[in-house]
């Protein structure tokens, strides 16, 4: 018979391109056991049935083929939130945080609206309704199924003060304006060394067209038209883009642009703010 230690052993090993391989394992066999982390590492000795390990070891040659260990538990934390993920959807990146950061810090107090561009899981945007249960967030996606899984997590997370829309950028939204609008859409180029590590992600979602700026350029352009007097736009960026998206912000009427870092030091974010004084929100 195999135990948890034994198992968790052998995972590791097929898992050594990984720099994450202790991890994977582990939330793996968790996910298969039903069984957090720290109960996992606890009962080392356990044995495990052979049904268990069947399963532990087909999820194990499916990470090590590259497959994301969210789509193989269904699970992703983000911010202070547990979140369903499907491969119709990015798997939401630490680094994204940062965009729930700087989005809370610019907010009015009391209410306010906020839109969510490329919403996917629903992450940034449960993430702010979470914490500003007085705001009134709206979530766009061009994907139904994408649409579809942020409901469910805002329902999950007993997160009501968000409303979805599926259509391209602000098309479901219009007419509206905004105290602020976060975005982090697609911004690979097609021809991206990145991509063959992310080929179970949707291709959509990350790539943007030949230039990686297209979706950038396209928000870049309509977002004055859709914030009120004051209203921020912030939006998330490859490492290398960040002053083409700050002339891209500054080109659009934008003010006070800059790009902030993530956790690594690297560019990944950049916020402007529409010139004037902000007034109520209409719609």
């Amino acid at each position: 018979m195999t135990t948890v230690a034994e198992a968790l052993a052998t995972a590791r090993h097929r898992l050594a391109a990984s720099d994450s391989s202790a991890l994977d394992a582990e939330l793996l066999l968790g996910a298969v056991l039903g069984l957090p982390r720290a109960r996992l590492i606890a009962e080392d000795r356990r044995t495990l049935d052979p049904g268990d390990l069947e399963r532990f070891e087909a999820l194990i040659a499916r990470r090590a083929a590259g497959e994301p260990v969210a789509y193989l538990t269904g699970r992703r934390g983000f911010w202070t939130l547990e979140l369903e993920v499907t491969p119709a959807v990015l798997v939401p990146r630490p680094e994204t945080e940062l965009l729930v950061e700087l989005a809370l810090a610019r907010l009015p107090q009391g209410h306010c609206r906020v839109l969510d561009l490329g919403t996917g899981s629903g992450a940034v945007a449960l993430a702010i309704a979470a914490e500003r249960p007085e705001a009134q967030v709206d979530a766009v996606d061009e994907s139904a199924a994408a649409v579809a899984l942020a409901r469910h997590n805002a329902r999950r997370s007993s997160v009501g003060n968000v409303r979805f829309g599926i259509g391209h950028w602000f098309a479901p939204v219009a007419g509206r304006r905004y105290h602020l609008v976060v975005a982090n859409p697609p911004y690979l180029a097609a021809d991206d060394p990145h991509l063959p590590a992310l080929a179970h992600e949707p291709h959509g979602a990350l790539v943007a067209g030949l230039t990686g700026l297209e979706a950038l350029e396209e928000i870049a352009e309509a977002t004055p038209l859709h914030l009120l007097p004051g209203g921020w736009l912030i939006a998330e960026h490859g490492e290398a883009q960040g002053a083409a998206v700050r002339r891209l912000w500054q080109q659009s009427g934008l003010a006070e642009v800059e790009t902030a870092r993530d956790l690594a030091g690297l560019d990944r974010a950049t916020i402007g703010r529409l010139p004037g004084t902000p007034g109520p929100a209409a719609g």
